[in-house]
């Protein structure tokens, strides 16, 4: 059994531990509840948007959205992994390193890189595949003109002929506890499916065509917009919930430690009696 100090550092250690897991959960807890607030209140406007885009391309004829529609030979491939610039939220970062991988390797033979925004994906996917862009510094002030400049770089990057298909892969907030991985096509645009007619017949000013030309890059940079801002949320949410359990691990074993302490400070008050008592026999005797 450790001696008394050790179990006695050991316990100041794991307090100390616990005031930092603690004081990580409420700070999170706080930057959540306006991350929160921001994407439910962005998720209908991004909705609608494409729900409109949907509508007016679905009664167009011909190739609606021209370069950004084009559906090319895939040869190569550009994944967006979104994850965060700072550790200690569980699962979070790995479970988007995991599904980039997996799509990597699902495109075996062609040329797949990999655009990273957040370090942590980019630390760990570099070692593995070709990172081509590092936007980490995005999150230092997350508006959306800032996320729309990587749009922009992204859509150039398509329609330059640099890259085929472009994916996102990120971590969709549900709830503090939930995190669901979802991977999008970014580029071309999904072809839409007018499961349904429209029953209501506009006038448009100016032509749909103009419309649809004008809502597309809207419509894309709204897309990564609500993709960084959903990883955001559940970045904080993951790293919520793991410094909780930390903390409930941490409370868990200090109280462990007090007992070994206790029971190891009880063996040796016993055996100091044992000896006192032990002198006074054979002084004696």
């Amino acid at each position: 059994m450790a001696n008394l100090k050790e179990i006695r550092n050991r316990i100041t250690s794991v307090q100390s531990t616990m005031q930092i897991t603690s004081a990580m959960k409420m700070v999170s807890a706080a930057k959540l509840k306006k991350a929160q607030d921001a994407i439910t209140a962005m998720r209908p406007y991004a909705e609608k948007l494409t729900e409109l885009l949907q509508s007016v391309s679905a009664t167009l004829e011909g190739d609606a959205g021209g370069q950004f529609t084009a559906q090319r030979e895939v040869k190569k491939v550009l994944i967006v992994a979104i994850t965060s610039n700072r550790g200690l939220c569980g699962a979070f970062n790995s479970n988007v390193i995991k599904q980039s991988k997996t799509i990597a390797d699902s495109y075996a033979g062609l040329q797949v890189d990999i655009f990273a925004i957040g370090k942590k994906g980019n630390d760990v996917l570099r070692k593995t595949n070709n990172v081509v862009e590092n936007k980490s510094e995005v999150f230092d002030n997350l508006t959306f003109e800032n996320v729309a400049e990587i749009a922009e770089l992204l859509t150039s990057k398509f329609v330059s002929g640099e890259y085929d298909k472009i994916e996102l892969v990120y971590n969709q907030f549900k709830n503090a506890a939930t995190q669901i991985v979802q991977t999008e096509q970014f580029l071309p645009l999904v072809p839409v499916q007018s499961s349904q007619s429209a029953t209501a017949d506009y006038i448009f000013e100016p032509s749909k065509e103009e419309i649809v030309e004008t809502l597309i890059p809207k419509s894309l940079k709204t897309q990564l917009y609500k993709a960084i801002r959903d990883s955001f949320a559940a970045e904080h949410g993951a790293r919520m919930t793991a410094m909780h359990k930390a903390t409930d691990n941490a409370t868990e074993l200090r109280n462990q430690l007090k007992l070994t302490y206790n029971k190891a400070r009880q063996a040796a008050i016993t055996g100091e009696i044992l000896e006192i008592v032990g002198g006074a026999e054979a002084l004696n005797g």
